[in-house]
This record gives structure tokens, C-alpha cells and sequence, in this order.
């Protein structure tokens, strides 16, 4: 074939003829093709039981965390980081497959991909690789599986019974070199993926899916086994103060003992005998008081150990107190409430719950959890009726009545400063009149609305507003150093209050220096 003059067709057929025999060698069996694709069905297969096992793992844990709290509450915390760093790689790679797909389609009547027709690499080749290495989409890959592992490292943190996982993961996705069978260095993603048939690479990232399921699976493992070991350890128990009584006189002896107990929802009798019932596995009381005076409480748990039941015995003490029949009513600032202002108010009732108590009167409203808000109208005095509800359900009542006062007068000011103001008339002429409430508890807003202003020798001036107008400085130009100029008959209304004058405002003087 080699030898002798050949014509330039026969040139031609032989050139085809060695193509062809190159493309025999570099093709790869359809056996081998299909046995990647079904290596790639039982991973992606094995993939989708342990999703499903991981979220009942995670569920369980949840729960476990919300029944015991304490250690399965700092496992369930970590196990929901891991969910989540999980998840976003796992998608990652599947977005990945999906390129690794592109151009290829399922067969219609089998629901399967052409396994033996995926024997190129090209998507993969093109995507991840460049003539100087790693393309942009290559370094991508790297640099997201290196994100995956540091993510794992700082949910586990330094927790000694999860390094191993740690350190499986780090095995697993080592980006290291990989030397050939030259036994010359390539790059990771080169020697694991370039050239490689789909189908080949397809199996490959769904056993890092797999892979990481596995990871997942671990920790949920290790996690719940951690924390059931945890919950059973003495840091559970907690030392119990078990009174012989539950009320005592002044100067009467106290006496009970210290026990070590734990509290554990998830211990239920089997029965229960005493005053009360078994709700949600809990022995609830409910019984009446006896009379005034120490009274006894007693019964029994019934607990299923290997088989048997085990009685538990219980007794304790209990004092009962004459029912309260009296409220505590009283001002937060003083002992009568002023027209004009929100005089804020507790109200009680002794030995009863501030939700079980209500209190009516002209001007009476409430705030919540036993406080008030008193806006007194018209009259000297107002009366505060006070009812409260046992817990029997009957009623206790109880008044009272506060007195009235109006607010007292307030001190007229210039520039905030009261009595005798000294300064330039330029100062009087921008000042802002004001007025103060002197030695009153309440904090309120004062509104200046006018004012008469008064020089010696010249006519008294009526100001709108609190602030010097015109005439006001027209009189104030014909006054000297020394003269006194008078601020009176100040109207000043409280802020939020209407139409509401407060009484006589005193005056203010400023001195002209």
C-alpha cells in the first residue's frame, strides 16, 4: 500500500484508510460505554435513597432538639449547616452534569441516555480547559470544591468524633497533581476528566454526589449518637430544692432536703394516682383547696421497666392562705392626680394576677399588666373601682378615690431663663417667650400662644404668638440701659391638650443693658 507511484486517488483512500483504523483504535467499546452509564444509574440511584434518609436523619434530630433541647439543640444547629452547605454543593455538580449533557437526549422509548453514543468528551473539554490550562469555567470547579471543604471545616469546627469526616472529605476531593503513567504531574481536573468519554464523566460527578451524601449521612449519625450520649450525662441532672411545705411563718423552721433529678419530657408513666391526671405524659394537679392552714398532697407514678411495673410514691405539703379580699391602689408619682396631664397608676390586688384584675373609672385607662393612665376631667374628685377573679372563678371588689388638682401656674421665660433677664435689646428682639412648670413631677410639653409686653413710660403692647412683632420692637427702640422691659398676662397651653389655658402664668422681666 506504501509502495510504488501511487495516483493522487489512491492517496486519498489510503489516507481515509489510516483514519479510520486511528478512530477504531481511540474508540471505546460499547460495552465499556454502557457499563459507565450503569454505574452512573446506581449512583444517581444510591444518591436519591440517601437524600431521603438524610432529611428523616435531620427530621428526628429536629424533633429530638425540640422534645430534649440542651445538646441535641447545638447538634441540630450544626446538622442544618452542614444541610445547607451540602445542598448547594450537590446542586452545583448537578449543574455541572447537565453541561456534560448538552446535545444529548433521552431516549424516548427506554427513558434512558444513549450510553454507547457518549463517547466523546467534547462539552467538558471545551468548558474547563484552554491551551494554558484551566479555563475560567475550570478554575470555577476548583475553586468551589475548595469552598465545599473549607464550609465543612468551619461547621464542624474543632469537634474531635467529626475530624475523621473531615478528613474523608478532604481525601476524597483532593485537588493535589496527579502524576501519570510517565509519571509526570497533571493537573487534577486534566487527569481525572480531559478527554475522557461523557458518559465516563457523567458516573464520575455523580460519585461526588454520592460522596458527599455520604459526608452528610456521617455527620447526621455522628451528630444524633453525640447527643444521646450528651443528654444521658450528669450535665443533664440538676439539684432540687424539695421543701417540706411550701409556705412558712416568720421565725418558723425550714426544713425540706436537696435531691438530684433531671427533667425529661420523654419519661411517661403508665399510670398516675393522686389529684390530677396524666396529660401528655405529665401528671397535672387539679384539686381545691382545703381549709386555712397546712394541708397534705399525695400519690402515685407507675412506670414499665423490663417488663414490670415500678410504683413511685409521692407526698408533699402545702399551706393555704385566708383569701384576699382588699387592692392595692396607688399614684406612681403622688398621692392626687392633676387635670391636664396622664397621671400614670399601678393597680393591684393582692394575691391575684394583674391579668385577673380590672379597674374602671371616668378618665381610667389601661396599659397592660397592671398599669394605668388617669386623664381626670371635670370635678374635685374621682372614685377607681377595683374588681379582681379568683381562680375559683368568683369576684373580689375593692374603691377608691383620689383627689383633683389642677396644675399650678407656671413661670413665664426669655431664652428658657426665668425672673430677671439681662442683655442687649437685640437679644430680647430674637428671643422666643416661654414657661416653665416649677417643681412639678409630671414632664409636659408648654405652648406659649401670647403675651402683653410692657416698657416704662410707653403703651402696653398685646403679642399673638410667642415671639416680640413689630409694635414690640417699635417700643423697645425708645428704650435705654437700665430700663426694664415687663413680659405679662403670658397665655400657655399644654402641648396635645385642645383648646386648655393653664392658670395665671407669672411674668418675666428683661433688663435692657
Amino acid at each position: 500500500m506504501a509502495g510504488g507511484k501511487l495516483t493522487p486517488r489512491q492517496k486519498m483512500i489510503n489516507l481515509m484508510y489510516l483514519v479510520f483504523i486511528a478512530m477504531l483504535a481511540l474508540n471505546m467499546s460499547k460495552e465499556v460505554l454502557s457499563a459507565f452509564g450503569l454505574m452512573n444509574e446506581k449512583f444517581e440511584g444510591a444518591n436519591s435513597s440517601a437524600e431521603l434518609s438524610n432529611t428523616q436523619m435531620l427530621a428526628g434530630l429536629d424533633a429530638k432538639a425540640s422534645e430534649a433541647g440542651g445538646e441535641f439543640t447545638a447538634a441540630s444547629a450544626t446538622a442544618h449547616k452542614v444541610e445547607v452547605i451540602t445542598k448547594n454543593f450537590y446542586d452545583y455538580i448537578g449543574k455541572i452534569k447537565s453541561e456534560v449533557l448538552i446535545g444529548t437526549e433521552v431516549d424516548p422509548e427506554t427513558g434512558k441516555l444513549p450510553y454507547e453514543a457518549m463517547d466523546k468528551g467534547d462539552n467538558i473539554d471545551h468548558l474547563w480547559f484552554s491551551p494554558a490550562g484551566y479555563s475560567a469555567k475550570g478554575k470555577e470547579v476548583v475553586a468551589t470544591i475548595e469552598k465545599y471543604k473549607a464550609d465543612m471545616k468551619l461547621a464542624l469546627g474543632s469537634n474531635k468524633k467529626l475530624s475523621p469526616i473531615l478528613s474523608e472529605v478532604d481525601t476524597k476531593f483532593n485537588l493535589a497533581d496527579v502524576k501519570n503513567k510517565d509519571g509526570i504531574a497533571v493537573d487534577y481536573l486534566d487527569y481525572h476528566f480531559k478527554g475522557f468519554p461523557a458518559v465516563a464523566s457523567l458516573a464520575k460527578l455523580s460519585a461526588w454526589q454520592n460522596d458527599v451524601k455520604k459526608a452528610e449521612t456521617d455527620v447526621y449519625n455522628t451528630l444524633l449518637g453525640k447527643a444521646a450520649v450528651a443528654a444521658a450525662s450528669y450535665s443533664n441532672y440538676q439539684a432540687i430544692v424539695v421543701l417540706d411545705k411550701s409556705a412558712y411563718f416568720q421565725g418558723e423552721k425550714v426544713t425540706g432536703k436537696v435531691v438530684l433529678g433531671r427533667y425529661d419530657e420523654n419519661t411517661k408513666p403508665t399510670s398516675f394516682s393522686g389529684p390530677g391526671k396524666i396529660v401528655n405524659g405529665q401528671a397535672v394537679i387539679a384539686m381545691t383547696a382545703g381549709s386555712v392552714g397546712e394541708q397534705t398532697i399525695n400519690g402515685q407514678f407507675t412506670f414499665l421497666e423490663d417488663g414490670k411495673n415500678i410504683p413511685l410514691k409521692f407526698q408533699g405539703n402545702y399551706v393555704v392562705v385566708p383569701r384576699p379580699n382588699s387592692a392595692t391602689i396607688s399614684a406612681d408619682k403622688m398621692n392626687v392626680v392633676y387635670r391636664g396631664v396622664v397621671n400614670p397608676m399601678t393597680i393591684s390586688f393582692a394575691g391575684v394576677a394583674a391579668n385577673k384584675v380590672s379597674a374602671s373609672a371616668p378618665g381610667l385607662s389601661s396599659s397592660g399588666n397592671g398599669k394605668y393612665n388617669m386623664s381626670p376631667g371635670a370635678g374635685s374628685e374621682v372614685l377607681i373601682n377595683v374588681t379582681a377573679t379568683l381562680n375559683d372563678g368568683s369576684k373580689v371588689s375593692d374603691k377608691k378615690a383620689f383627689r383633683i388638682k389642677g396644675i399650678p401656674g407656671p413661670t413665664g421665660t426669655i431664652r428658657g431663663e426665668m425672673g430677671v433677664v439681662k442683655g442687649p435689646k437685640s437679644n430680647l428682639e430674637i428671643a422666643t417667650i416661654g414657661a416653665k412648670l416649677v417643681d412639678f413631677d409630671f414632664e409636659v410639653g408648654l405652648d406659649v400662644v401670647g403675651f402683653n409686653l410692657k416698657v416704662t413710660g410707653q403703651p402696653t403692647v398685646v403679642v399673638q404668638g410667642n415671639r416680640l412683632n413689630s409694635q414690640c420692637k417699635a417700643v423697645l427702640s425708645k428704650a435705654g440701659r437700665g430700663d426694664q422691659v415687663t413680659i405679662s398676662e403670658i397665655k400657655t397651653k399644654l402641648v396635645g391638650a385642645g383648646s386648655y389655658l393653664l392658670p395665671r402664668t407669672a411674668p418675666v422681666i428683661f433688663e435692657i443693658q
